[in-house]
């Protein structure tokens, strides 16, 4: 009996205590609900609803001739809310509706089929979402289609549809100058090239909007309107040509590809203004191609060479410490400095020459003799001079990531007996090739050295709020009559030394080649048996009234063929004649009233028509005989100051399997012959062949390939 009473009690107590925490959880949800009831619905409010930013469209990036290198695209994130207030459709009409508005959704996003956007629509319908993402990265223009499909034409909200824009970078031009123009990381922290260096400018001020969290973590839009609309940022023009660019690039990229080298770059430069017209930059990678993910020509500094030659004479000439009528003996292209022995590239044709004839050569042997007789006893006096031309000072270019130059000052640690001779022709200093660059477009702008520059203006809305003005960074490297003096040395490299390949009848080039032996991570210039070089061209052009200079570099060319006049030199010819060719206020004005064609002109041999009309335009007479009549293709011989045109068939003899000669024919005429007779061609140059790997009346090999070369 006692026991019983005992179960009793417990049962009892334990029903007392259920009941005290039950009036307990009771009285807690009471208070919740109605006490601070408030307070938590205001917090769920703040954890589901919060103002986001809205991002703002990023200015653009434009070409000296407007055109677009960078700009922002709107991108749309397309939704339907299937039980929006507006919609007042009952459930069959709605399955209407939704099945013709599927079918134009796949057709026009057939990332999935009509059936699979039925099937979402439906099932958000009938779950009760609010929200249904429909497809992401819809363009501008198919977001316009899509506000006709059925449903969706009542309106944003009103018919379901719910879009979100977002914003994503683009280059129409693609890689074209794609490193200058650079880029910024999804995290923000790198910044690269002018989107970097202007980022302030480009991105703009976000806007605010009110968004609700639903499921699927997903945000949508509480309302049609921004609470805070997005600034969108400005614009800045560059001051890149896009012509030249792409011709700059190509160049680039033929030459780096024939040569097997392992990158290269090229810029051109305004003289007057330090605009940079064009700037490419090529890496080859493990696969062989190339691309352009470095920019070398401002952050790889380099021992330059033989460009560096040029600052050696500025600061001798300008001390007065050097004549270039002096001379001196290059002992047969070796001299013996202390414990090491210099070399030139090439035995001298002479032993006894001047300073001048020493320059045009580009000897390793006399230059550093003389700079060492001048020098020898004050060697701090040259490091100077060099300083004071400016020579190797960060530029401080508005792009980020400038090479680290230095020259050695003598006296400071690893100065040595040896280090003055290799210092003057271009060793034992880094430069980096925009800062070679500008030096010789200070000789070419009278000796003013201008900042490089690669934006010209900011805009905003089309007008401009800031240009920017030419910047001197040095007013005069070097007395007028020092700069006279390098102009005539510069024009004679390439009228008598180590760049004759550069002259043309049409315009004077002046420059200098460089080839450098390029130093490994250890600091030596032989690995495994083999010495790296590194081949440049730098100078400008027309040398008599200079408008615009350029450098060309070319790291690690590895087909046996290194230097700078042979593998540097070409890319810098086909740039300066594009240049002149397209831009008719370089070339000096012809006098119409006395200009007249005393001669016969020179005729390439092509089509027929074309030639008798071009022969018609310029008001020349050429004669032929009955077998040009029905010619396809015509070679004109110039006797006696008249043209006579002779019948060539090309393609009868290819036919025949034999090759014709097309030297003379223009490439384009060439290559269209060619591979309409399945002959597979490769052109090496521009203009008019030259030279064709197989000769004429020769019988067409097996390979049926042909190269051939062309100038203009």
């Amino acid at each position: 009996m006692e026991e019983k009473k005992e179960i009793l009690r417990r049962v009892y107590l334990i029903y007392i205590l259920c009941c005290v925490f039950a009036l307990a959880v009771i009285s807690r949800v009471c208070y919740i609900q109605f006490v601070q009831g408030d307070y938590w619905k205001k917090e769920a409010e703040n954890f589901m609803i919060r103002e986001l930013d809205i991002e703002a469209v990023r200015g653009n990036i434009f070409a000296a001739d407007g055109s677009l290198l960078a700009t922002s695209l709107p991108y749309y994130e397309i939704a339907i809310d299937p039980h929006v207030n507006d919609l007042a459709i009952d459930d069959a009409m709605f399955e209407d509706s939704v099945y013709a508005l599927s079918q134009k959704l796949a057709s026009l996003l057939p990332a999935k089929t009509a059936d699979e956007y039925f099937r979402m629509m439906m099932s958000a319908r009938k779950n009760g979402l609010g929200y249904q993402l429909l497809a992401k990265n819809v363009s501008y223009q198919q977001l316009q289609e899509i506000k006709k499909f059925p449903l969706f034409r009542l309106g944003r909200y009103k018919g379901g549809l719910i879009y979100v824009q977002t914003n994503r970078r683009e280059r129409p031009f693609r890689m074209l100058a794609s490193r200058t123009i650079g880029y910024i990381s999804d995290s923000g922290r790198v910044k690269v090239g002018l989107e970097g260096a202007y980022d302030s400018v480009l991105t703009g001020i976000s806007g605010k909007r009110l968004m609700r969290k639903i499921a699927g973590g997903v945000w949508m839009p509480l309302n049609n309107e921004n609470e805070i609309e997005p600034q969108h940022g400005k614009d800045i023009v560059t001051t890149i040509d896009i012509n030249i660019q792409d011709v700059a690039e190509n160049a680039l990229l033929h030459s780096l590809a024939e040569h097997n080298a392992k990158y290269g770059c090229v810029v051109l430069m305004e003289v007057q203004t330090g605009e940079i017209r064009a700037i490419a930059n090529l890496t080859r990678k493990d696969s062989g191609e190339y691309v352009e993910d470095f920019n070398y020509a401002i952050a790889d500094a380099r021992e330059p060479g033989s460009t560096f030659k040029l600052a050696s004479y500025l600061v001798a000439m300008d001390d007065g410490l050097l004549n270039l009528n002096d001379r001196v003996n290059l002992n047969g292209g070796e001299y013996k400095y202390f414990d090491r022995v210099m070399h030139d590239s090439h035995d001298p044709k002479e032993n006894d020459v001047t300073a001048e004839e020493a320059f045009w050569e580009s000897s390793n042997v006399g230059i550093s003799r003389l700079i060492t007789q001048a020098y020898g006893k004050e060697p701090r006096k040259f490091t100077d001079g060099l300083h004071r031309l400016r020579f190797g000072e960060p530029l401080g270019l508005s792009i980020k990531g400038e090479g680290k130059s230095k020259i050695r000052n003598a006296g400071e640690k690893g100065w040595s007996g040896t280090s003055l001779p290799w210092i003057s022709i271009g060793y034992e200093s880094l430069i980096t090739p925009l800062q070679t660059l500008t030096l010789y477009n200070a000789v070419a702008n009278n000796g003013v050295m201008v900042k490089p520059t690669f934006v010209r203006e900011i805009l905003d809305k089309g007008k401009t709020v800031h240009r920017f003005d030419p910047e001197i960074l040095n007013p005069a490297i070097a007395k007028p009559e020092t700069i006279k003096n390098a102009r005539r040395l510069l024009e004679g490299v390439v009228q008598n030394g180590t760049a004759k390949s550069m002259k043309n009848s049409v315009y004077k080039v002046a420059g200098k080649t460089g080839t450098a032996q390029v130093a490994n991570d250890k600091g030596r210039y032989k690995s495994e048996g083999f010495v790296t070089y590194q081949a440049s061209f730098v100078g400008y052009f027309p040398a008599d009234a200079p408008r615009y200079s350029c450098i060309v570099v070319v790291n690690a060319p590895s087909n046996d063929v290194y230097y700078g006049g042979l593998v540097a030199g070409p890319i810098f010819k086909q740039i300066a004649d594009r240049v002149f060719a397209t831009e008719l206020d370089i070339h000096d004005p012809v006098n119409t009233s006395t200009a007249s064609v005393n001669e016969a002109p020179s005729v390439k041999y092509g089509l027929l028509r074309p030639t008798l009309a071009a022969a018609d335009l310029l008001h020349q007479n050429i004669g032929g005989n009955g077998t040009t009549a029905n010619a396809t293709f015509v070679k004109v011989d110039n006797a006696d100051n008249k043209l006579q045109a002779r019948a060539e068939d090309p393609e009868a003899v290819l036919k025949s399997g034999v090759m014709p000669d097309l030297r003379g024919m223009t490439g384009a005429d060439a290559l269209f012959i060619l591979e309409n007779n399945n002959v597979r061609v490769r052109l090496r140059g521009a203009g008019s062949v030259i030279h064709q790997s197989i000769a004429p009346g020769t019988k067409i090999p097996a390979t049926r390939e042909v190269i051939l070369d062309l100038t203009v």
